[in-house]
């Protein structure tokens, strides 16, 4: 079989979540897989080795400023006529499948040529009846129209009785974290604006990553990083909690560590504002709507998440993609979820979870 991998690359979590099947696609003979990524300059990607030789393209993506989308940025910033080009351009004949995770250029590729598409996203889950905050009708349709597919996979922290799995996580909680730091991931957010915010709670280190800090460099107890693989799962590994946008990706690589989570979510995307709700609604973290040095201090005493186990190998779906038979998802997801393990408190707020 020959797959085409279509991967957003405006966040690092739909990365992520590509490696963990790049690793376990490169095991197997019996599948070869080309990537196509789009939504971000071709530099500013990294760590990307596993992926071999993929192909990027512009793409669309949402501009941020001071921790929201700027919807009028995003219209004006949007290359549509660069999207429409790279869509007839982009010669998909030859493959057998796409696999899509939430790429425009592919999908629209793929539905133009007539190629199967799956989509198998977190995007994809809110196509079922899973909480949602602050969406819209313009939302419901972006959902429908910015990646296209025949089948739509949706990946969430539980399976509301939809077709939804599980993520896979691929590491695994270290055997004696120092638990010293606190980790801060906020892209969207200014520096400056971080550093404020952090800069009063002197007793606490925290060690901060960023796409705009290119060089390693400390302001006393705030340790400034640019972003790096390696570095950053070390940092999650050993730290005592996790202060973050909301992202999906992280937020489950932290669930699955036990870590406690304070979530900002991106004020106009309803895809953070829903994982904030479900997370809440799970007791599973605490909300920071704006930057605010008090409600990071009175966290800073909060205790550790339940620990979430997620599966971390990903052949089950990847055997399921190749039999080719996407209108049987049940098989599929009830594989999967056995292989979650959730605390005992987190079950008694999954029975009491209303949609």
């Amino acid at each position: 079989m020959k797959l085409l991998y279509g991967v957003q690359g405006t966040g690092n979590g739909h990365i992520a979540r590509a490696r963990i099947m790049a690793a376990a696609l490169s095991e197997r003979d019996d599948i070869e897989v080309d990537f196509v990524f789009s939504g971000r300059a071709p530099d500013k990607y990294f760590d990307m080795d596993v992926f071999g030789k993929y192909r990027t393209f512009t793409g669309l993506s949402f501009i941020t400023k001071n921790g929201r989308i700027d919807k009028l940025a995003t219209v004006k910033q949007a290359n549509v006529r660069q999207l429409l080009k790279d869509v007839r351009a982009l010669d998909v004949s030859g493959y057998d499948m796409l696999v899509n995770d939430f790429e425009p250029v592919t999908a629209w590729a793929a539905k133009r040529q007539g190629v199967p598409s799956i989509s198998i996203s977190h995007q994809a889950a809110f196509s079922y009846n899973v909480p949602k905050s602050g969406h819209t009708i313009f939302d419901t349709l972006l959902m429908k129209i910015f990646a296209p597919t025949q089948v739509q996979l949706g990946v969430h922290w539980y399976h509301f009785n939809q077709p939804i799995i599980p993520p896979f996580v691929a590491d695994k909680p270290a055997l004696s974290p120092k638990k010293g730091h606190v980790l801060v991931y906020l892209p969207f957010e200014d520096i400056g604006d971080i550093q404020q915010m952090l800069e009063p709670l002197s007793d606490q280190e925290f060690q901060c990553f960023h796409p705009e800090v290119s060089e390693a460099r400390v302001e006393e107890h705030v340790h400034w990083n640019p972003t790096s693989k390696k570095h950053f799962q070390k940092a999650l590994q050993h730290c005592s909690g996790v202060i973050a946008n909301g992202g999906f990706e992280l937020s489950s690589e932290a669930l699955q560590l036990g870590k406690k989570l304070l979530i900002k979510p991106l004020h106009g995307q309803f895809e953070q504002l829903s994982n904030v709700l479900t997370l809440n609604k799970l007791d599973l973290c605490q909300t920071l709507f704006q930057l605010d040095t008090d409600i990071v201090e009175e966290w800073l005493e909060a205790p550790d998440n339940e620990a979430i186990v997620f599966p971390d190998n990903p052949d089950v779906l990847i055997d399921w993609l190749k039999k080719g038979d996407f209108s049987d998802t049940q098989s599929l997801c009830e594989t999967l979820w056995k292989n979650v393990e959730y605390g005992n408190k987190t079950q008694e707020r999954l029975l009491t979870l209303a949609i």
